[in-house]
C-alpha cells in the first residue's frame, strides 16, 4: 500500500484490509466446507438411499443473524467514513482546482498559482474545489487515500489533512484522452516553517477575489448588481450560502454552483421580483475566471460593499446577493496542527 499522509489514510486502510480479511475468512471457510461435505457424505453406493434430515431452526437463525451482524457493521463503518471524508469542514484551506487536457492548475487564496503541483501546509485541513474545462478527470492523491471526480459544467469538493511532510504523487485516475497517462502531478507538504518560505518566494498575483472584483466590472455586472437592491438585478453583497426564493416559487441555496449556473446559464433560475434580461456569459469568462467572480462574492458583505467602491457581483439579473465569507486564508499557514483545532494565522 502507498505511504499513509493524510487524517483519512488509516482508518481507511483498516476498513480495506477488513473486508480483505473477512472475505479470505468466508471464502476459505466455506470452500473447505464443500470439499469437506462433498466426501463426508458422497454417495457410497449405486442403491444407496440418503437419509432425510430435518431442518433445525437454531442453525436457520444462526447463519441469518450472523450475516446480517456483519453486514450493519460494515455498513454502518462504511457510512461514517464517508460521512467524514464528504463533509466539507468550515475552517479550511480553500484551493481552487481546474482540470485541463493534461494539466491540474492550482489556484491558491492569495494568489500563487501551480500547474502539475500543489504545495500544502502540515497539519491544516484543504479543502479542494475542483472543475474541470474539457472532460472528465479524477484527482487521485494515494496518499492521502483520496479521488474525486472533477467534471465539466459542476463544481465536485474534496478536503483532508495532511499528516506527513514530502511530496507524493498526484495522478488523473479517469481516462480522459490520449495523454491521459501523462496528466501526472506532485503534492509537497511542508512544515510551517517551509511552507511560509514557500508562500513568500512563489510568484504572486492577485488575489482570486481582487481579480473576481476586476472581472466583475470588467463584464459590467456592476451595473445591474448595485449594493441595497437599487439595480436592475439584487444586490450580491452579503448573500453568499443564504436561501433565494425563485420566480417558480421554489428556493435554491446560493453557492458556489447556483452562481456558475447563473453566471453561464442566467435563464435557468431567476430570482423573485426581478425581470429576466441578464445575458449568459458562456464563451466569455473561463472556469478559473468565473471562480473568481465567486470567490469576489464570496468575499463582499454590506460593510465591506462600500469600502470596495462598487457593489457585488456578477450573477444574473434575478440574483441576490452573497454573504461575507469568512476572509480566505492569505498566505498565512497554520502551524501543524490537530485536526480539531483551528491553526494561528500569522
Amino acid at each position: 500500500m502507498p505511504e499513509q499522509a493524510s487524517s483519512f489514510a488509516l482508518e481507511y486502510d483498516l476498513f480495506y484490509l477488513f473486508l480483505i480479511a473477512l472475505t479470505t475468512f468466508f471464502t476459505i471457510g466455506i470452500s473447505a466446507a464443500a470439499v469437506i461435505f462433498l466426501i463426508k457424505y458422497r454417495r457410497r453406493s449405486q442403491g444407496e438411499v440418503p437419509e432425510q434430515i430435518e431442518g433445525d431452526m437454531r442453525l436457520e437463525i444462526t447463519w441469518t443473524v450472523i450475516p446480517f451482524l456483519i453486514a450493519m457493521f460494515i455498513f454502518a463503518w462504511g457510512a461514517k467514513l464517508y460521512y467524514q471524508m464528504y463533509t466539507d469542514p468550515k475552517d479550511a484551506l480553500e484551493i481552487f482546482v481546474t482540470g485541463k487536457q493534461w494539466m491540474w492548475r492550482a489556484q491558491h487564496p492569495d494568489g500563487q498559482r501551480e500547474i502539475n503541483e500543489l504545495h500544502l501546509p502540515l497539519g491544516r485541513r484543504v479543502k479542494l474545489t475542483m472543475t474541470s474545462e474539457d472532460v472528465i478527470h479524477a484527482f487521485y492523491i494515494p496518499a492521502f487515500r483520496t479521488k474525486t471526480d472533477v467534471v465539466p459544467g459542476r463544481y465536485t469538493t474534496t478536503w483532508f489533512t495532511p499528516t506527513r511532510t514530502g511530496t507524493f504523487h498526484l495522478f488523473c485516475a479517469e481516462y480522459c484522452g490520449t495523454q491521459h497517462s501523462g496528466m501526472i502531478g506532485k503534492i509537497v507538504v511542508q512544515d510551517y516553517s517551509d511552507y511560509q518560505a514557500w508562500l513568500r518566494g512563489a510568484p504572486k498575483e492577485m488575489t482570486p477575489a481582487e481579480a473576481g472584483q476586476k472581472f466583475f466590472t470588467s463584464l459590467a455586472c456592476n451595473n445591474c448588481h448595485k449594493d441595497q437592491d437599487a439595480g436592475r438585478g439584487p444586490s450580491l453583497a452579503g448573500q453568499f450560502g443564504s436561501d433565494v426564493k425563485l420566480e417558480n416559487g421554489s428556493t435554491v441555496k446560493m453557492d458556489e454552483a447556483y452562481i456558475r449556473e447563473s453566471i453561464l446559464n442566467p435563464g435557468a433560475k431567476t430570482v423573485l421580483g426581478y425581470p429576466h434580461i441578464m445575458p449568459t456569459f458562456q464563451g466569455q469568462v473561463t472556469e478559473e475566471q468565473v471562480a473568481m467572480i465567486i470567490q469576489y462574492i464570496k468575499s463582499i458583505g454590506p460593510k465591506q460593499n462600500e469600502a470596495v467602491a462598487k457593489p457585488a457581483a456578477a450573477a444574473p439579473a434575478g440574483q441576490p446577493a452573497a454573504k461575507p465569507a469568512a476572509a480566505q486564508p492569505t498566505g498565512t499557514t497554520a502551524k501543524p496542527v490537530a485536526q480539531g483545532e483551528q491553526p494561528k494565522q500569522n
